[in-house]
């Protein structure tokens, strides 16, 4: 993959980043740069996190890129690398920044979201090659995942986690932020919770973050014909109930807890089901 460097003195480096605190002197790019020249939104989150952030993470950046948007986040583990995934499915793609050398992928685990990103997305970093991060380079990195975007959201974070720098910067910089709502018991939503409690926008349903930032709804055609048995039979309650919930399912299906989570899990990921304040509904965009 070739790589390419850019100063803000080149026409292709991204307005947004001219304007901001610290601006960068330098961006080292490998992959498509007019991508620069998208609408891109921010999807962040912990490196740790559930089936459900997941889900959520990639649903969400499906949806947006569907609409043209390119999705922004720092190729982490978790969150992050769903939300790539996410993106990588619809014409507006992804943007990875990295606190590493251009050419250093970390973690090394996302080796094969970092190929397929180099030739079908853009990764950018402002350290040269062969530059090893140190710790301070994350959160210092984020200011630029934020400053491309016009809205940050965080998915799923604790309260000590680098997506609330994210958000805090994007704060600073007047961006919108957004933040999905959790179980206030859960570890993993505590940093959301926290947002919201700031003054993030909390997000009721993913097509919220469409409507404040005035983003066309994509029309997707939902496939419900490659469902698994288990998986409709679950769908048809929904659909025929118009919403439901985990225990009415359960009572419904005699489906064991764990079997039943995972089969919603994998129906939101396939984007045929979403989930609000604790009920389920059929996907109709």
């Amino acid at each position: 993959m070739n790589m390419i460097r850019i100063t803000p003195e080149d026409e292709i480096f991204p307005e947004e980043l001219r304007n901001i605190n610290s601006s960068p002197r330098e961006l080292y790019c490998i992959g498509n740069l007019n991508l620069f020249k998208n609408r891109k939104v921010a999807v962040v989150g912990s490196r740790k996190c559930t089936a459900y952030g997941k889900a959520v993470s990639q649903n969400l950046c499906r949806k947006l890129s569907a609409s043209g948007i390119t999705v922004v986040s720092g190729l982490a583990r978790g969150i992050d690398r769903q939300a790539h995934i996410g993106a990588l499915n619809g014409a507006g793609s992804t943007i990875a920044v990295m606190a590493t050398g251009i050419d250093k992928c970390y973690p090394i685990s996302n080796m094969d979201l970092y190929n397929k990103i180099g030739k079908e997305g853009l990764i950018i970093s402002e350290n040269p090659p062969g530059y090893m991060c140190r710790k301070y380079d994350f959160p210092h990195r984020n200011r630029l995942i934020s400053g491309l975007s016009e809205g940050i959201v965080v998915v799923e974070a604790p309260l000590r986690s680098g997506s609330l720098i994210t958000a805090e910067k994007g704060a600073e910089q007047g961006r919108d932020v957004f933040a999905v709502p959790g179980n206030i018991t859960s570890f993993f939503s505590m940093g959301c919770n926290s947002l919201i409690r700031d003054g993030a926008k909390a997000v009721s349903v993913l097509n919220d973050i469409f409507r404040d930032l005035n983003i066309e709804i994509p029309q997707e055609v939902v496939d419900v014909k490659n469902l698994g048995k288990d998986e409709k039979i679950v769908y048809d309650i929904i659909e025929r109930k118009g919403e439901s919930t985990a225990e009415y399912l359960y009572k419904s299906t005699g489906f064991e807890q764990p079997k039943l989570s995972g089969i919603l899990t994998v129906l939101e990921m396939k984007g045929v089901i979403t989930s609000s304040m604790g009920k389920f509904f059929v996907e109709k965009i």
